[in-house]
């Protein structure tokens, strides 16, 4: 996707919050995704990926960046996009605005057992046990990985962030985050594993910030459809994703930039327990 398109995909991406519903004038196939990172970094890993599935798929696919979570959610809800990259909570959102029109199709193998990590840079910090009165930030409010399963463990450990928090706050990516607790602005944060990874090998992680509690597994993310797209494209685009292997240059790149070792199948059934955590902790009404 050139710098042009971007931009005007990025004006687009306003007019989906800004509108309400209404039907698509044009065939393009329109996909976002929730912005748990830079735009920068979503569209790099965007580009190869859409080359991909419109060689595959014979579509014409456009990516159209959104502002924050629940821009994403509306925006499938209300059919300005045909498809959306969600976090597990994020699909369930979605799942419920939609009345159950919105289709899970495919996540990375990774996806199956996801995980968050806390970290600090607070040398006093050494387990859950120790974050009583110090200040935290999670990711997204709307974030799977960096809000609702690390406040599902924290409330695990007897930990309730409002009560329990010197002061909370929602640094809105999971790069931020990173940001915020290497630069002191918070004592500890919680975030994805997998941006946590990344971050670390390319040697972005600021001096004395590390890891000192790693969650148990639980299903995350995924590629969903809205259940009007027809059910032949549903499956052009999965077996897009089902043929990427390690061993092509394309594949190789595509999985690399996902981090993702493959993509399987998945359905809404995977996510019933993100449901359940997130009724438990309060935020889904």
């Amino acid at each position: 996707m050139s710098p042009i398109k971007f931009f005007i995909s990025l004006l687009f991406s306003v007019l989906i919050v800004s509108c309400g519903t209404g039907e698509r004038s044009d065939a393009t196939f329109r996909i976002t995704a929730i912005p748990d990172e830079a735009p920068t970094e979503l569209l790099m890993k965007a580009e190869p990926l859409i080359e991909h599935l419109e060689k595959q798929t014979g579509l014409d696919i456009e990516f159209i960046p959104v502002t924050d979570y629940a821009a994403a959610v509306e925006a499938l809800v209300n059919r300005k996009v045909d498809m959306a990259w969600y976090g597990g909570f994020t699909f369930v959102q979605a799942k419920i605005r939609s009345n159950d029109k919105v289709i899970p199709i495919i996540q990375r193998a990774e996806d199956e057992k996801f995980q968050s990590v806390f970290i600090t840079s607070d040398s006093t910090i050494k387990g859950l046990e120790d974050l009583k009165g110090v200040t935290f930030s999670f990711g997204s409010q709307s974030s799977t990985s960096g809000h609702l399963m690390p406040r599902t463990f924290l409330a695990n450990a007897g930990i309730i962030p409002e009560e329990n928090f010197k002061r909370t706050a929602y640094s809105g990516a999971h790069d931020a985050t990173v940001a915020s607790v290497g630069s002191g602005k918070v004592q500890a944060g919680a975030l994805n594993i997998k941006v946590w990874e990344k971050l670390s090998q390319e040697g972005k992680v600021p001096e004395g910030t590390r890891v000192f509690y790693t969650t148990p597994y639980y299903y995350d993310y995924n590629w969903t459809v809205h259940q009007e797209i027809p059910e032949v494209t549903r499956k052009k685009i999965a077996n897009a994703f089902l043929m990427l292997t390690e061993e092509t240059d394309v594949g190789k790149r595509i999985l690399e930039l996902q981090r993702a070792s493959r993509f399987i199948p998945t359905n809404a059934e995977n996510y019933e327990d993100i449901e359940k955590a997130a009724r438990n902790a309060g935020l889904l009404k």
